[in-house]
């Protein structure tokens, strides 16, 4: 008797880069930071600069909280963004499959941040982005702008944000208002609404960092100034 074996499909080719980094390192509660070439991510990641250590450009542009892997395979991420990709444009807090930060050339940097939660954790930050995804909370672009007006100074930092908005809530700030429902405050005594995320790298609270970096974020300028600098002491020490 003879059986009819279909022939196996072809594997998968395996995941590289962003992808095999997120499937790596991607947990349920866990925080996700991403870093763009884009023009306003940018312009983001230059107006943390007073935040740096060196006062160049921070990392970091975005950040989201990932949710679960699902059904379909997927791990999905509950983020507050602006997503202009579409005919339908969505601003605000939204679900999304992570896979759309696959992209290496787009999102030259990511990290993954563990801050150790427990169980009950994950699940009290989990219900806190679910919570405000049905209670359609937007993006706002003036907090933000509050945001950045307050990273000049530490005074204004732990007050509220002088451009608050009720309902609204940036990407950063919103990761905050998720992790303050499991008792965790990135910068003690900085208010969630000037919560940046280049604040989340550096939190002081124990948390472990998985990276992937490939855009240090020095400015054209200065790296010509930096290897025109070089040459120039090269000159001189011969």
């Amino acid at each position: 008797m003879n059986f009819d074996i279909p022939a196996p499909s072809p594997a998968s080719p395996p995941a590289t880069g962003n992808a095999a980094f997120i499937q790596k390192h991607a947990g349920p509660g866990r925080i996700g930071l991403v870093g763009g070439r884009d023009w306003m991510t940018k312009l983001i990641r230059k107006a943390q600069a007073p935040l740096t250590r060196d006062g160049h450009r921070s990392l970091w542009s975005h950040a989201f909280v990932f949710s679960e892997r699902r059904l379909d395979g997927h791990w999905w991420v509950i983020e507050s963004d602006l997503d202009l990709r579409y005919r339908q444009i969505r601003l605000g807090v939204q679900e999304n499959r992570v896979d759309r930060y696959f992209d290496d050339e787009a999102f030259p940097n990511l990290a993954i941040l563990d801050f150790g939660l427990g169980d009950a954790q994950v699940l009290q930050v989990q219900r806190a982005g679910l919570d405000l995804l049905s209670g359609l909370v937007t993006y706002s672009i003036t907090e933000l702008m509050g945001t950045m007006l307050a990273m000049h100074s530490r005074r204004l930092r732990r007050r509220e944000n002088l451009l608050a908005k009720e309902g609204a809530l940036y990407c950063s700030a919103m990761v905050q208002h998720c992790y303050a429902a499991a008792g965790i405050e990135f910068l003690p005594g900085v208010q969630g609404k000037n919560i940046a995320p280049h604040d989340l790298d550096e939190s002081p609270i124990p948390h472990q960092t998985h990276r992937l970096i490939r855009d240090l974020g020095i400015s054209t300028l200065r790296e010509v100034g930096h290897e025109s600098s070089e040459w120039i002491r090269s000159l001189t020490v011969d």
